[in-house]
């Protein structure tokens, strides 16, 4: 069988025979259906700043998101006091659920990310103070 993977913005053709994979080809992704979807994006990518606006407002060390995804949950509160290791933000990447944790003990000053937020991979998530 034959199929094509698209890693990291480059396509490959595989085929798999027998539980043995053969790279076929190898060529960059083309994604012509950004340049038709870009008009109607404008108005909800003027919604999305506002949290990074929110981001100056708190003092403290930012826990950031390790990878691109989408925070399906935040399990803690401002004000709350958490320990290291505690589950701040369920975050989904690639159809996973990641927990992000506490890097070290402190009290939650902001949640920067809510639920239902899109995030880029070093966004932060909390701040900790």
């Amino acid at each position: 069988m034959k199929y094509k993977v698209t890693l990291n913005g480059r396509t490959y053709e595989v085929e798999v025979e027998a539980g043995q994979a053969m790279l076929l080809d190898e060529y960059e992704a083309i994604a012509p259906a950004p340049a038709a979807a870009a008009p109607a994006a404008p108005t909800p990518a003027a919604a999305a700043p506002a949290p990074a606006a929110k981001v100056a407002t708190a003092a403290g060390e930012a826990v950031k998101a390790p990878m691109p995804g989408i925070v399906l949950k935040v399990q803690v509160q401002e004000g709350q006091a958490v320990k290291a290791g505690q589950v701040l933000v369920i975050l989904e990447a690639m159809k996973m659920e990641n927990e992000i944790v506490a890097p070290k003990a402190g009290t939650v000053a902001q949640i920067v990310a809510p639920k239902g937020s899109n995030v880029e991979s070093g966004a932060p998530l909390v701040i900790l103070a």
